[in-house]
């Protein structure tokens, strides 16, 4: 997991909780916390924050990864704004993952693992969408989804449909706007 992540989550626990709550989780966790934006960390320090936020928060840790992805887009948005400047809408962004921001993080982040998303439009007007990662992070995917809505002014309803969580090999969204 590329450092940037990790400044991203300090960021997002920091702004809501406070410096001290990130202190709390990295003590819990048994980490130093010195993540610099493009080294390459394991996935189970993400994973062991999350986990101890958890239970700090009696929140289940998909909730706290959602959660994550909301709050991680606005701060993507300050750091990087050539990424939503090309965008109108939360739909244009998101179907650009795969062909442009994906390939900008490869570039500003050597050796980052990126998941794969795959898009299609449903007969019922929907943009479904497929997600597949080793990492199976699928909920803070979804919270990016939320977050790019918020970020450009819309609202979404996103049903998932089948999880790798649940023994499904692809963790399937279907994504709907409305008005």
């Amino acid at each position: 997991m590329k450092g940037v992540i990790f400044n991203l989550l300090e960021d997002a626990v920091s702004a809501e909780h406070g410096a001290e709550a990130w202190a709390d989780l990295l003590d819990l966790a048994a980490l130093d916390g010195s993540y610099f934006s493009l080294g390459s960390y394991p996935d189970a320090e993400l994973l062991a924050i999350v986990d101890h936020a958890s239970i700090m928060l009696a929140a289940p840790p998909a909730q706290i990864l959602r959660w994550f992805g909301q709050r991680a887009i606005p701060l993507l948005a300050e750091r990087f704004p050539p990424l939503f400047g090309h965008h109108k809408s939360a739909r244009s962004f998101i179907l650009s993952v795969n062909d442009m921001i994906h390939p900008e993080v490869r570039k500003l982040y050597a050796g980052a693992a990126c998941p794969r998303f795959h898009f299609h439009d449903t007969d019922d007007g929907r943009l479904a969408m497929a997600y597949q990662s080793r990492r199976q992070l699928c909920h803070l995917a979804h919270g990016f989804i939320d977050g790019a809505a918020a970020h450009y002014g819309e609202a979404i309803t996103v049903d998932h449909l089948a999880c790798t969580h649940h023994g499904d090999p692809v963790c399937r969204l279907a994504l709907g706007w409305h008005g």
